[in-house]
């Protein structure tokens, strides 16, 4: 896929390897402090999240951040302009069964403040079944 890049392709993309390298100052340096965000999936036991804040975004996070397999990140797509960009990726992450790795595909929709840091995200994830390959038909 061609690559494309903008300036919110680029803050959304510094966004995603701050936090999967567990660089929280980063990460934290990239949210604008009235940071608004949606997690959801259509996954059974999954739900929607809704948060607000810094703090409260960060907590959720580093929590989850700590799941993921290091180097295991991978672009599938990124798309944006200046203010908005929306940033598909994979990744390993011990949410299988009894903690095993499994594959989570997050499609990410971002849009910045006048600063340059991300004021909304809505963040949409599915795990991958153990036995379907990504990309298989």
């Amino acid at each position: 896929m061609e690559a494309h890049s903008s300036l919110a392709i680029d803050v959304a993309r510094s966004h995603i390897k701050a936090w999967s390298s567990h660089d929280w100052v980063t990460t934290r340096a990239l949210l604008s402090p009235d940071i608004h965000a949606w997690v959801t999936s259509t996954q059974p036991g999954s739900g929607t999240s809704e948060i607000t804040g810094i703090d409260a975004y960060m907590a959720p996070k580093v929590r989850a951040a700590q799941l993921i397999e290091p180097e295991s990140v991978r672009e599938i797509v990124a798309l944006g302009d200046e203010q908005n960009a929306l940033v598909v990726v994979t990744f390993e992450i011990g949410l299988g069964q009894d903690g095993s790795l499994t594959t989570m595909v997050r499609s990410c929709v971002y849009r910045l403040d006048e600063s340059s840091r991300i004021q909304e995200e809505r963040d949409s994830f599915y795990l991958v079944p153990s036995a379907t390959a990504i990309g298989s038909h």
